[in-house]
């Protein structure tokens, strides 16, 4: 429920000094608010950058030609009237950002921000971006956390190209967050950090805030350290605990922005820190203090309100992709009838799936955190072959450790599936940023003739459903399946509607022959599936292990032809998985003269750039792949209808090896090493380009 102004008294540290802005402020005047008609993720109405969640007309840059009104006089005595404040200005969407040092709970703040606005009804996108360090130097640029959300009244898929306001704890987080924000947004600096050693530490000659390189943008400067210590003096905590509350004061600074309740939140604190009343206390003073502040300060200027959007009916809830992963996995175990066995060894970013399913052994979830990575999938390996679901999750340098018991699992046909949550490569390389480099690796890095089937999920939702979707394939086929989720997805979060169970997919193995008829490797004429056999079961004793097996008779051959023979059966059994996959859906025209085609965490950057250039040229269409080995049966007739293909990627070119090998298509690369999403504007912009021929 969305917050009203209270008038009652003021809460600890609030004041009413006069207001403190630098740079040059924009002005207050509300922005207006986009037509239904608008494209989702696409440019906003006009406005004034003092409106945070207010942008330019359709087509018109963001924050050009925005009125600029003369600096703002500090007021003197009383302020405005509550009652003005009261009257929200109401936009579409909004972009803000969190960013301090790692120990600033920046991920805590947007997390708790991000759980209020799920529960006050809009959709949103989120993308957490924190250094791989678990403490790096504090004040330092390479120790600076950030936590971005991307909220709206309307259907949005991505977390935003740049924040219309910034909250900046230290010079450090200025300084690294400062290019990606939108021209004439909003800084919220902490004034008590910006002293000379953290200037230093972060590379500034001199202030910023007063040298004017923050011109054109709208600068908010509120102590918030001291104003913290001030608020939260009276519950007892040492100054080191009480400057941890400071991340609760600014998120009382835009809740109050926002026209969010801080209720939440409230429960939330009382609940984790339980055990600690001292801490409750502190942390809910801040909060409220900072709320109050923004109230009664007018520091501000105007605060804003964003609708609820319009979803479909039904139950949600806010989900991360490694969450939603989880959850997913456990829905196969149950859809299948089996019980799940998750084998891991913990690793970035794919550590929370090992959390989330070791909460969920009332469903019959075993975990096993391994003291390796070849453990790890060993164990998976067992389960499955003891008739379990067996299950293991890594992120890239754990996926080259499991490479080698990978190739013995498609040697026995075991249905095993390995979650491959990436990262920034090679070797440590970035592991808390997002990357789609390993494609090639999940499809080839294994040594022989070893293919496996990929599944890849396109949102933090989808990981749910490609979750139940990879243990279906493996359970049906008798084969590993690699899911390929990344850093974005895993970390992300979205709004997530409930699926109704009845609904959703069942599976189970094909039934066993009579035992006077088994064969360990008679084939399932439709499938090649070999039948799945519990160990113990009296009749259907047979051999399994890493050497190539005879046909039919799974008996250890070295004969040149039975080679052959079984690795083109292998081989075929994961083509033949097309004929039971959905076909590649067209977004727009099945002809014309561009495609765009992506595959897993780029949906939501793809979609949204197609759906800005269609709105107004009407000439790309896109499509998107969940399934990458095999393709979807019907790729090659719809890449036939364009005249180019464009293959964004998070990577140097992966997918589009894979395409032009297989298809005669006239491919166009658009690739993103960085560590970092698409902008939406990055592809939009090519689209552009290759529409007018400039590319």
């Amino acid at each position: 429920m969305a917050r009203k102004n209270s008038t009652g008294a003021r809460g600890p540290g609030a004041r009413r000094p006069a207001r403190r802005e630098t740079g040059t402020p924009a002005s207050t005047s509300p922005g207006s608010v986009s037509s239904p008609a608008a494209v989702r993720d696409g440019p906003r109405a006009a406005a004034s950058p003092a409106a945070p969640g207010s942008a330019t007309a359709p087509g018109q840059p963001r924050g050009a030609g925005a009125p600029v009104a003369a600096p703002v006089e500090p007021r003197a005595g009383a302020a405005a009237s509550v009652a003005t404040l009261s009257r929200p200005e109401e936009v579409e969407d909004v972009v803000v950002r969190f960013a301090g040092d790692s120990g600033d709970g920046m991920q805590v703040a947007g997390a708790q921000f991000t759980a209020t606005t799920a529960l006050f009804g809009n959709d949103l996108a989120t993308l957490p971006d924190f250094p791989a360090e678990i403490r790096a130097p504090a004040g330092t640029l390479a120790g600076v956390s950030g936590f971005q959300i991307h909220f709206a009244s309307r259907d949005i898929r991505t977390p935003g190209d740049a924040p219309q306001v910034l909250v900046a704890m230290n010079p450090a987080a200025l300084k690294v967050n400062l290019s990606d924000l939108e021209p004439g947004g909003m800084i919220i600096t902490d004034e008590d950090s910006f002293t000379d050693a953290n200037l230093r530490k972060a590379g500034y000659d001199a202030n910023p805030i007063q040298s004017g390189q923050l011109k054109g943008f709208r600068v908010i400067q509120v102590p918030l350290t001291s104003l913290t210590l001030n608020a939260v003096k009276e519950t007892g905590l040492n100054r080191k605990y009480a400057e941890r509350c400071k991340n609760f004061f600014a998120l009382g600074l835009i809740y109050w922005l926002y026209d969010r309740s801080p209720k939440h939140t409230r429960q939330w604190i009382e609940k984790k820190f339980t055990s600690r009343p001292e801490v409750v206390r502190a942390n809910v003073a801040a909060l409220e203090a900072g709320l109050h502040y923004a109230e009664t300060t007018e520091i501000l200027g105007p605060h804003y309100k964003v609708r609820p959007a319009a979803f479909p009916p039904g139950r949600y809830r806010h989900i991360t992709g490694n969450e939603a992963t989880a959850l997913g996995f456990v829905a196969a175990s149950r859809l299948s009838g089996r019980p799940l066995f998750y084998g891991s060894y913990p690793i970035t970013p794919a550590s929370d799936i090992l959390q989330e399913l070791a909460r969920h052994r009332n469903f019959g979830v075993k975990t096993f955190q391994a003291e390796d990575e070849l453990a790890a999938i060993g164990a998976a390996i067992g389960a499955s072959y003891g008739g379990a679901l067996g299950l293991t999750g890594t992120s890239g340098p754990g996926l080259d450790l499991k490479s080698e018991a990978l190739g013995l699992a498609v040697m026995a046909e075991l249905p095993l599936v390995v979650a491959d949550i990436q990262r920034g490569g090679p070797s440590t390389g970035l592991p808390t940023k997002t990357e789609q480099a390993d494609l090639l690796h999940a499809m080839f890095g294994r040594h022989g003739e070893c293919p496996v089937a990929v599944v890849a999920p396109r949102s933090p939702g989808d990981c749910f459903h490609m979750a139940i979707e990879a243990f279906r394939i493996a359970v049906r086929h008798m084969t590993p399946v690699i899911f390929l989720s990344d850093g974005f997805l895993g970390t992300g979060a979205e709004p997530w509607l409930l699926p109704n169970v009845d609904h959703l997919p069942r599976f189970e193995s094909a039934p066993l022959p009579d035992p006077a008829n088994f064969r360990p490797y008679q084939r399932d004429p439709r499938t090649l599936a070999r039948p799945w056999v519990t160990p113990g079961e009296f009749g259907y004793e047979h051999r399994i292990g890493g050497l190539e097996k005879e046909d039919v008779t799974g008996n250890v051959s070295y004969d040149p032809l039975n080679h052959e023979k079984m690795v083109k059966l292998r081989a075929e059994k994961v083509a033949r998985i097309a004929e039971d996959i959905p076909e590649v859906k067209v977004l727009g025209d099945s002809e014309g003269p561009l495609l765009v085609l992506g595959w897993g965490s780029t949906y939501g950057h793809i979609t949204s750039a197609v759906e800005r250039v269609r709105a107004r040229r009407g000439r790309v269409s896109a499509a998107h792949l969940r399934y990458l080995n095999p393709f979807p049966r019907n790729l090659g007739q719809v890449l036939s209808g364009f005249d180019r293909v464009l293959i964004p990627e998070l990577n140097m070119g992966q997918l589009t090896l894979l395409i032009r090998g297989r298809y005669r298509a006239e491919v166009v690369q658009l690739n993103k090493v960085q560590g970092r999403p698409f902008r939406v504007a990055e592809i939009e912009s090519h689209i552009e380009a290759l529409l007018e021929d400039r590319v």
